[in-house]
């Protein structure tokens, strides 16, 4: 797979979970070579500024992501 394909894997706030719940690492990080793993991080920390920008409440989607684990524990 292509640089530009694995980093928009990794730009994805989508994160695959193990059977138990637990987050997995993506492994296109580790597909990537260490410049293009900062060019990921760069574009990622773009991305999510955007879109806590574009919300209401001033949440990314990771952050979304992040309380919807947290909220849905009890």
């Amino acid at each position: 797979m292509d640089d530009e394909s694995l980093i928009e894997q990794l730009t994805s706030a989508h994160r695959e979970h193990s059977p138990q719940g637990e987050i997995r690492f993506a492994p296109a990080f580790h597909d990537l070579s260490e410049a293009a793993r900062e060019q990921a991080y760069e574009l990622t920390r773009v991305a999510r500024g955007l879109e806590a920008a574009l919300d209401a409440d001033g949440l990314s989607s990771t952050a979304r992501a992040v309380l919807a684990r947290i909220t849905s524990r009890g």
